[in-house]
């Protein structure tokens, strides 16, 4: 199983730009509108060049995100949970 540790937690219209295409892809994916106020978390898949996007206002909690990245076979690093929590 991957670490995946938390890059930051961003409004839409201040993500940097690097992880704008990372974002627009999930979004297609979940067929959602992005608002400029949208909080966003980008969380890096270590030992991969992937990063993983959470829309934070489409979870109830930890939980949900958790089983997310089982999915891709990644695990938040304590740090990043328990940040994470607070935004939820």
């Amino acid at each position: 199983m991957f670490v995946a540790s938390l890059v930051g937690v961003f409004r839409f219209k201040d993500l940097p730009e690097k992880y704008g295409p990372f974002v627009q892809h999930k979004a297609l994916l979940e067929k959602k509108t992005i608002d400029d106020e949208d909080q966003i978390a980008i969380v890096n898949i270590a030992g991969t060049e992937s990063n993983h996007v959470l829309f934070l206002d489409s979870y109830n909690d930890i939980n949900e995100i958790v089983e997310e990245l089982k999915l891709v076979d990644a695990e938040l690093n304590y740090n990043s949970k328990k940040i994470l929590e607070g935004h939820l």
